[in-house]
């Protein structure tokens, strides 16, 4: 009686979590960062004529269009759930952007570091461990605040407060909602398509939020 309980127990543990990266954690992020770059060059080109419309009406709303740059690295921690597949999607994604040419050369780079690591600072808030919707949209809006300091140290420095107050909350809202809650959506839809079966992702894509 006593061995046939221990062996229902073992059954029915939950695998220890490992945060060791796989040969098909490195290939599936690999391709998530390299699509999103190209994602990223359709947005490149597409902003500037989308913040021309939007700076006039109130100075600094154009970082509502920071989204666009920001989904890599949400999509990637979401998907992987190991340490380090935000930052790593997100700089790949910029690598990307940045060989196929734009007006911001290798600080585009710079920008990929950064913002992947706002979204990867959240997840790793939670210990890598929840990747529920609320901690989603956390780890857009994260890589939003990331993409506001960083643009206003780079490209708008010394700028007023009003302006930085409006870019910083735009960028954190655009982040929360386009790379947040667009990439959730995104990841829990390839997992019903069993593509993401090897992945953890995968298989709680029927779990509730």
């Amino acid at each position: 009686m006593h061995s046939t309980t221990t062996q229902t127990e073992s059954r029915t543990k939950t695998p220890a979590r490992s945060y060791r990266w796989r040969v098909v954690d490195i290939v599936v992020a690999s391709v998530i960062g390299v699509a999103s770059g190209l994602i990223f060059v359709v947005w490149n080109q597409a902003a500037n004529p989308l913040s021309g419309l939007l700076q006039p009406v109130l100075p600094g709303l154009q970082a509502l269009l920071g989204g666009g740059w920001l989904f890599a690295g949400v999509l990637g921690g979401l998907i992987i759930r190991k340490p380090g597949a935000a930052i790593y999607t997100e700089l790949l994604a910029a690598v990307v952007s940045t060989l196929m040419g734009n007006e911001w050369a290798s600080l585009t780079l710079v920008s990929g570091v950064v913002q992947g690591l706002g979204a990867e600072l959240v997840f790793a808030l939670f210990l890598y461990a929840n990747y529920r919707l609320y901690v989603a949209l956390l780890a857009g809006a994260g890589a939003g605040l990331a993409l506001a300091i960083n643009d206003l140290l780079l490209w708008y420095p010394g700028s007023a407060a009003a302006f930085a107050s409006i870019y910083t909350i735009s960028a954190i809202v655009s982040g929360a909602v386009i790379a947040g809650l667009l990439s959730w959506l995104a990841a829990r839809g390839l997992a019903r398509t069993g593509a993401l079966s090897r992945f953890a992702s995968g298989r709680e894509a029927g779990k509730l939020v």
